[in-house]
């Protein structure tokens, strides 16, 4: 691998790089930003920096999520709309908690207005894709069962995950989403990027693969925080143990990753990205 190749003269991802591969990319809201002096805006800048390298490379994209107007969803085929690509390369994949709250109509006029941007897919508690017309029912008590699905069908159906973001409480799971799909991207082998600037379980999770490269962020005192996300930190330590960057399997080194770990600047969280990925998949 080329994990420990220096970036100076390494080009980023060139055209049709990610053909033929779908990125999953895991966003939620960081409890962090107001205090590390950030705003909503540079999160979905980064968001839109990561998609378009993804896109004008061939790449494809995943997201798992709602259809909510004013989410990250809807940024999303925002940013497939400026590039016009037209072969669906967006994935929104819906888990039984979201889409049994939807009728077949609602969700037949997403599919017509996403037209040749994307692809939605409906997701059985256990995470297999149904029809839109079959029984979608849904128990709220089996919620955590249906996000954990989802993460894992996602898991499957990509071949990188990037993070970014993540709550540290009140989340619907057994622990954080970000956190879930950072597990199961390791326990598959897949390349996993931890874009940890704009804080929450995201740097988090930087902490329990490599301490030093979080360093940098001071955790607010008395601040909420669910005991389930520290279980789930645990195992991933114990995953990484002994290895620490090597884990992710990135194609970036250890200065890139921690650089990764800790910048809030879109272009430069893109960059990296597309350095990593345009190792990883050339290798």
């Amino acid at each position: 691998m080329a994990q420990d190749k220096k970036s100076k003269g390494d080009p980023l991802l060139k055209p049709e790089a990610l053909e033929g591969l779908r990125i999953a990319v895991s966003v939620s809201n960081s409890p962090d930003l107001a205090r590390l002096g950030l705003h909503e805006i540079h999160f979905r800048l980064a968001l839109g920096e990561i998609a378009r390298s993804v896109l004008v490379a061939g790449g494809k994209l995943a997201y798992g999520g709602h259809l909510q107007p004013d989410g990250y969803t809807a940024f999303l085929v925002g940013e497939l709309q400026r590039y016009s690509r037209r072969d669906r390369p967006l994935r929104i994949c819906l888990p039984a908690s979201e889409h049994g709250k939807l009728t077949d109509a609602q969700l037949h006029d997403a599919a017509a207005e996403l037209g040749l941007f994307g692809e939605i897919v409906c997701l059985s508690a256990d995470g297999e894709p149904i029809a839109f017309i079959a029984n979608r029912t849904f128990d709220p008590d089996d919620t955590p069962r249906a996000l954990s699905g989802l993460r894992r069908y996602m898991t499957a159906e990509s071949q990188g995950r990037i993070l970014i973001g993540g709550k540290r409480s009140g989340f619907q799971g057994t622990m954080p989403g970000v956190v879930e799909e950072a597990l199961f991207a390791l326990k598959a082998g897949q390349p996993l990027y931890v874009a940890g600037g704009f804080g929450g379980a995201a740097i988090d999770i930087v902490g329990a693969i490599n301490r030093e490269a979080a360093a940098w962020f001071v955790q607010q005192d008395g601040a909420e925080r669910d005991g389930r996300l520290d279980d789930a930190l645990g195992i991933i330590r114990s995953l990484t143990e002994g290895r620490s960057w090597t884990a992710l399997d990135n194609g970036l080194s250890h200065d890139e990753n921690a650089r990764l770990a800790a910048t809030p600047r879109p272009s430069e969280i893109a960059a990296l990205v597309s350095l990593g990925m345009g190792r990883r998949f050339a290798a």
